[in-house]
């Protein structure tokens, strides 16, 4: 019988299939892209005008031939327990949270099952421990009833939901011949999630009894990125410039403007006619208007998702020298500056230090010492980043650290959790 795994992603997602009639062996949908394929589904949906929605990685095939001309819509999952967050216009047409959810969810599945055939309606789904955007238990239970709702018209109406790391921990269990105490830490885009859990040969099947605890907060890769914006790329783009009012005065240029920056899809929302001309008449009485222009001519090229990606590879870069150069160019733009991890470390200190206290307050909570801690499994993209691994590193020791499978982790896990149940 075949047991579907999914981690719906805030960034990318992924899709297992646990094969009980072929030993038991855990497959991963390809996802095709221009570049070839791939294991994970970028999370995103893009729209152009009088055409169905395209998700996953295509989505990013097909906005990078449009030259920017439709919508891209990314990081819905962030926004899931957000009660502020109902719908959202697409070319004069309202569309709710749940209804792109949806979209994004048909589109994986088509996708997924063009490679490993039907999935049929059950799965155990991923969710962090801790939903981004979320304030209580009753924003918890909105995030779960609108997955729930999403899932249901991609042809999902039988799921259960489980921890994301959680799943994680059955990935890592595979690997074992022995019992260990573990420390789960998966990094998500917009969540990093922790779990106690104990693994090994005489604890599987035993279900929640294994599991000691869990936590997480609403920080990850994207909350990293978004230091790098605001502290390199914003100042470059006019942030802290000022600009003269008609009466002569000395204005800073509106900060609220540079907040946008902060997630590169929400630039679209800036590119209005009120706002284009405002940022025009700023830079015309800019006392450097070169910064202005520069913003400028981001927006009206749709280059957020260039500047993005431009952000990504300075920070992946930082995670094995000390030194990275940001390079950004659209001709006749171009934008360049030096920086260090050091500096980069000092920006995302404050994050680091929501990070530790989370772990500090799991162990506290179930009574754990970290000592009998036997492994911390490190797990998603920002596991990487050495101030991150630092965390642990200091609370456990370097040669209790141990990582793998930093993007199929989850699904594959919660596929074996599947088989389990």
């Amino acid at each position: 019988m075949r047991r579907i795994g999914l981690d719906l992603g805030t960034t990318n997602s992924a899709v297992a299939v646990h094969d009980g009639d072929n030993g038991g062996a855990v497959n991963l949908a390809r996802f095709e892209h221009a570049a070839g394929v791939s294991e994970t589904c970028r999370t995103l949906l893009y729209f152009q005008t009088g055409q169905k929605p395209i998700g996953g990685p295509r989505a990013i095939d097909q906005y990078l031939l449009g030259e920017g001309q439709g919508r891209l819509i990314q990081s819905m999952k962030s926004y899931l327990a957000d009660r502020s967050f109902q719908a959202t216009n697409i070319f004069g047409r309202t569309v709710s949270l749940t209804d792109l959810m949806g979209a994004f969810l048909r589109e994986l599945r088509a996708q997924a099952e063009a490679s490993v055939g039907p999935l049929g309606n059950r799965a155990v789904v991923g969710r962090p421990v801790v939903f981004a955007s979320a304030k209580n238990e009753e924003d918890e239970t909105l995030a779960l009833d609108r997955m729930r709702a999403a899932l249901a018209t991609a042809g999902w109406d039988d799921v259960a939901f489980e921890y994301e790391p959680v799943g994680a921990a059955y990935y890592y269990e595979t690997q074992l011949d022995h019992d260990e105490l573990v420390l789960i830490a998966d990094f998500g885009g917009g969540t990093s999630d922790f779990s106690l859990i104990r693994v090994g040969p005489s604890h599987r099947g035993h279900g929640v009894e294994r599991i000691l605890g869990n936590d997480g907060v609403g920080i990850a890769g994207d909350a990293l990125d978004a230091r790098v914006l605001h502290h390199l790329v914003a100042p470059m783009l006019g942030l802290g410039t000022t600009y003269h009012s008609m009466f002569g005065k000395e204005l800073p240029v509106p900060v609220w403007i540079y907040q946008r920056l902060l997630r590169w899809h929400h630039l679209s929302f800036l590119k209005t006619k009120k706002n284009m001309e405002m940022l025009e008449s700023i830079a015309s009485q800019a006392t450097e208007d070169e910064p202005i222009r520069a913003l400028l001519h981001v927006l009206e090229n749709d280059l957020g998702y260039h500047l993005y990606r431009a952000v990504e590879r300075t920070k992946v870069a930082l995670s094995s020298a000390e030194e990275a150069l940001f390079s950004f160019s659209d001709a006749p733009l171009v934008i360049e500056a030096p920086i260090t991890r050091k500096a980069f470390e000092g920006w995302i200190e404050e994050d680091m230090t929501t990070m530790s206290d989370c772990v500090d307050r799991l162990l506290a909570r179930v009574g754990v010492d970290r000592k009998d801690v036997d492994q911390v499994f490190m797990t998603g993209g920002s596991s990487f980043v050495p101030a991150v691994r630092r965390i642990f590193e200091t609370r456990f020791g370097a040669e209790k650290l141990r990582a793998g499978g930093e993007m199929i982790s989850v699904a594959s896990g919660l596929a074996l959790r599947a088989a389990h149940a």
